[in-house]
């Protein structure tokens, strides 16, 4: 039988922990600064126990905790040194997490722990990849699911794996797993769903900027456009800004990124008179940039905001990361 780690990250995230770690506790925490178990990690954990697993519930409040628990999926000591993932694993992890992005401060730190250095490169990583196939997650939504951009854990639901504390411990144990693309990015950061890049004024209305993208080969704004978002997608989290449906298709399964644009287009005729409209440009490929014109863009990247003043660029790892699905 396994042994199952049900991981929970700190409630008091900042920014420097990606969304996912305590604000200020570290090693030295006193005791007081443990939480109780959310009621979804309680019942995960008695489903898992009833079918004769062995659990440990752990409470991440720094990357150096998360750290500890991924080194308990590492594989055995290779020759050339580097700390590779177990493909026979008898451990398996379950990220019992709030928001979209706590699932991915642990997966970048996945990322961290099992990339490695472009010097040091094995013949048997993939050509197409920087990192191995990283192991499989479960993942168990701490609260209800929000559409709103707010940050909520949908994506979940948008991978259409279990959500449901009994189903998780099911399909955790069964081991069936799903393999699905990761982006990764220059900043040294991770992306499972997407990045929205753009403002919006008090009452919600998106303000213009200018920035160049591209997506490989293909230029969807030069700089000069008046831009009103721009959508990095892998998965379907932004979809549709401002009822402007921005991507018809999204597959984080198909090894490519997908590329939206928003234009705002004015037409003049002469019976209709001034109008405007909003123009959608999209693209397909292996990588994407973003370069602002106009200083400081804000951006929502896997529900966790940020800015960028210089460019971005994102790439896609085909099959790099896994959830336990059904």
């Amino acid at each position: 039988m396994y042994d199952v780690v049900l991981l929970t990250l700190g409630s008091q995230p900042e920014a420097g922990c990606d969304g996912g770690c305590c604000a200020k506790a570290t090693d030295r925490s006193p005791p007081d600064c443990a939480e109780p178990l959310r009621v979804p990690v309680l019942a995960c954990r008695d489903a898992l126990v009833a079918a004769g697993a062995r659990v440990e519930a752990v409470t991440a409040r720094s990357d150096h905790d998360i750290d500890a628990v991924l080194a308990r999926l590492d594989g055995p000591a290779r020759p050339d040194g580097l700390t590779w993932p177990d493909d026979d694993s008898k451990t398996r992890l379950i990220v019992a997490a709030a928001t979209d992005g706590q699932v991915r401060a642990v997966v970048r730190r996945m990322v961290r722990r099992y990339a490695p250095p472009p010097s040091r490169r094995p013949t048997d990583l993939a050509d197409n990849r920087t990192v191995p196939d990283l192991p499989a997650i479960g993942l168990l939504p701490l609260g209800p699911a929000s559409r709103t951009g707010d940050g909520g854990l949908d994506l979940a639901g948008r991978l259409g794996v279990p959500s449901q504390p009994a189903a998780v411990a099911t399909a955790v144990l069964a081991g069936q797993v799903r393999r699905l693309d990761l982006l990764r990015t220059d900043s040294g950061s991770v992306t499972l769903d997407g990045a929205l890049l753009g403002g919006a004024d008090a009452s919600g209305r998106p303000l213009p900027w200018r920035g160049r993208v591209e997506v490989d080969d293909a230029v969807l704004s030069n700089g000069n456009d008046p831009l009103l978002a721009c959508v990095v997608a892998n998965a379907g989290g932004y979809a549709t800004v401002a009822e402007v449906e921005l991507l018809a298709h999204t597959d984080p399964g198909d090894g490519m990124v997908e590329v939206a644009v928003a234009v705002p287009v004015t037409t003049r005729s002469w019976w209709r008179g001034q109008r405007l409209r909003i123009e959608v440009r999209r693209a397909r490929g292996r990588a994407t940039a973003v370069t602002p014109r106009d200083g400081e863009l804000p951006f929502l990247d896997d529900g966790v905001t940020g800015s960028l003043s210089r460019k971005r660029s994102w790439w896609v790892e085909p099959a790099a990361w896994a959830v336990y699905t059904h």
